[in-house]
This record gives structure tokens, C-alpha cells and sequence, in this order.
């Protein structure tokens, strides 16, 4: 079993990346790995993490400027060969057909609910673990 996931977090506002490591804390499951995050501000440094590799999982903030994560999503999707598995957030739930159309995995609404964004996260780190 892999001991540690490599999770990366995309947003632009720093309380928003501050949210998501308070989310997951040391893991977001018992049975998930625990989790260390590489935190990217800007579309450049989240393709430039992309092409090192290593990244598990990614969770994309949907309201992030001037490149939304949705937007990031279906580009990753497109162009990253053997896309990790997204987490989009996402502003309003009325937003799901955003996350849909992006081909995001997972989704959750803004503020980050603890209890909900863990879940939705060991649930792709699961994922990820089986398919390897």
C-alpha cells in the first residue's frame, strides 16, 4: 500500500489552498494514504507540477482568477497523459453541470465542508490506489 499521496492544490487565494489542508489534515480516510500537498497558484505552475509527475490527485479551485480550475480541468484532461483524478471546487452547486462538462471526478461546493471535501478526496485516492 502506498504510504504517502501526493495531492495537488490550485487556487489562487491562499485561504482557499489554507482550507484544503485543514480539510484533509494528515488523511483524509483511515483507510486512505496520508497526504502531502504541492500548492500552486497560477495555471503555469500547475501544467509545470503536471509534467514532473507524482501527483496522485488534483483539486482545482473552480472561482480561481484568471484561470478557473473547471477551465483547468478539461485542459488537463486534454493534454496531461495519464491525468491524475480531479477534485473541482466549486462556487455554487448550481455550478455541477460545469463540473461536468470540465470531466472533473469529484465535486464540492465553496466554502470547503470538512466532512464532505475528506470524503469526496479519499474517495479518489482510493480510486487511484486500485487502479494501480
Amino acid at each position: 500500500m502506498q504510504s504517502t499521496a501526493t495531492v495537488l492544490v490550485y487556487s489562487d487565494n491562499s485561504g482557499t489552498r489554507e482550507q484544503v489542508r485543514l480539510a484533509t489534515g494528515r488523511r483524509p480516510a483511515a483507510d486512505a494514504p496520508a497526504v502531502e500537498f504541492v500548492e500552486c497558484a497560477t495555471l503555469p505552475a500547475v501544467l509545470g507540477e503536471l509534467e514532473k509527475g507524482g501527483i496522485d490527485v488534483c483539486v482545482l479551485d473552480g472561482e480561481a482568477v484568471p484561470a478557473g480550475g473547471m477551465g483547468v480541468c478539461r485542459q488537463i484532461k486534454d493534454e496531461v497523459f495519464d491525468c491524475p483524478p480531479v477534485l473541482v471546487l466549486m462556487g455554487r452547486p448550481q455550478d455541477a453541470w460545469l463540473a461536468t462538462w470540465s470531466r472533473a471526478d469529484a465535486a464540492v461546493t465553496l466554502p470547503v465542508e470538512p466532512v464532505e471535501f475528506a470524503g469526496a478526496l479519499a474517495g479518489l485516492l482510493r480510486r487511484g490506489r486500485a487502479a494501480a
